[in-house]
């Protein structure tokens, strides 16, 4: 039996910022939820089962808080699922909400993550002491530069490429109401004199630390054709892991990464991403990562997906869009980081991303990675349903 299709029929996004004193946990993804529902015009009865995840449960101190959350999600009752894939959580939360739904198991279900950071120290707390790592580093910045460095040295990249993402993702989200950072006043030059906090990756190059949750309602076709505005359908999604080290990992552009894309565009009949696809939201913490990203989901070929970058492909108004929201440079709640990007592509194929909509965008990548880059989530959707 063929795989139910499944759509996306309702997006809600808290507005992420650094401290959100007045609401709980609780309140805070129940925001989320809320508003997801009230985007798809149905209340918590309509739904069937619920799908959260966050980041690791140290961030904030409280273990299993799935636990006490099922009340604000409406879930009492019904199944309610925990996911936990490091920084990718968001994307494969999402998937496994995706895959109820596709397996019939669910007909409707509410899938979401969040992260309140202002009640922990995510930089210190992903600081291991020695001997599991060396004592070198100070956060999550401090292990990836060297991989950043060793992307320089392997392709020939200026170091200004870093800049040059910070300034269009920090530009994009002046257009995004829900992004974290809006600096109005941003430019090329001051993302270029702020300070180096991890060779090469500099203090404006890098994500902060956000307080939000996103939620999406995901249902079958008949749950689809009963939804009053247009769903975005996944046409592909995939998730991938490797190890944190192993002999011969390629920490530039992991396998994993590359595995999980080819599945995904498998899935979705895409032979030629850098056609065929017009917009992506992409995990992004350290602006490096953009064209590193593009090299591994086959938008570029080995070596040149700074120049694309560069040359303005991926702002806005380039014919290859990437974090059109700001991206995770300018929000980042991280166990919802992934699931942001994966419902940012579902709001550009419906149409509802207002000023950083693509126009005429019918088919957008979602993607999320964590841990070492060891964890990857991916989907594809489409404003028309996949071809069965």
């Amino acid at each position: 039996m063929a795989k139910e299709p499944v759509a996306v029929v309702g997006v809600g996004q808290t507005k992420h910022v650094a401290s959100r004193k007045d609401v709980s946990i609780a309140g805070l993804v129940r925001e989320a939820a809320q508003r997801a529902l009230g985007d798809a015009e149905l209340t918590w009865a309509d739904i069937d089962a619920v799908v959260i995840g966050k980041a690791p449960d140290f961030f904030e101190g409280v273990m299993m808080p799935e636990l006490y959350l099922a009340d604000a999600l409406g879930a009492v009752g019904k199944p309610m699922l925990r996911v936990h894939t490091a920084g990718s959580v968001g994307g494969s939360t999402a998937l496994v909400a995706a895959n109820l739904v596709a397996a019939r198991v669910h007909g409707t279900v509410l899938t979401l993550a969040f992260e309140k950071q202002s009640e922990s120290n995510a930089m210190w707390g992903l600081s291991l002491p020695v001997p599991f790592q060396q004592p070198l580093l100070a956060g999550a910045g401090g292990f990836f530069a060297p991989h950043v460095r060793a992307y320089m040295r392997r392709t020939g990249a200026p170091d200004t490429v870093g800049s040059v993402v910070a300034y269009k993702d920090r530009r994009n989200a002046l257009k995004n109401p829900y992004a974290h950072l809006h600096e109005q006043d941003i430019t090329l030059e001051k993302v270029q004199a702020s300070p180096m906090l991890w060779d090469p990756i500099r203090y404006s190059e890098t994500c902060p630390s956000s307080d939000g949750a996103c939620a999406m309602i995901l249902t079958d076709r008949a749950g689809a054709a009963r939804s009053p505005r247009p769903p975005a359908w996944m046409h592909g999604g995939a998730m991938r892991s490797e190890p944190t080290m192993f002999a011969g990992k390629d920490f530039v552009s992991p396998q994993a990464g590359k595995d999980c894309a080819a599945d995904v565009y498998r899935q979705a009949g895409i032979t030629d991403p850098r056609r065929e696809i017009d917009a992506v939201e992409m995990y992004v913490p350290f602006s490096w990562y953009e064209p590193m990203w593009l090299e591994n989901l086959g938008f570029a070929a080995e070596g040149e997906g700074w120049k694309l970058t560069e040359s303005g492909v991926t702002e806005l108004d380039g014919d290859l869009p990437v974090n059109m929201s700001g991206g995770v440079l300018s929000t980042n709640p991280i166990g919802a980081s992934g699931m942001i990007r994966f419902a940012e592509a579902a709001l550009q194929v419906r149409g509802q991303a207002g000023e950083h909509q693509v126009d005429g965008a019918r088919k957008a990548l979602g993607h999320a990675y964590g841990g070492g880059a060891q964890f990857f989530a991916m989907w594809l959707v489409g404003a028309e349903p996949p071809s069965s």
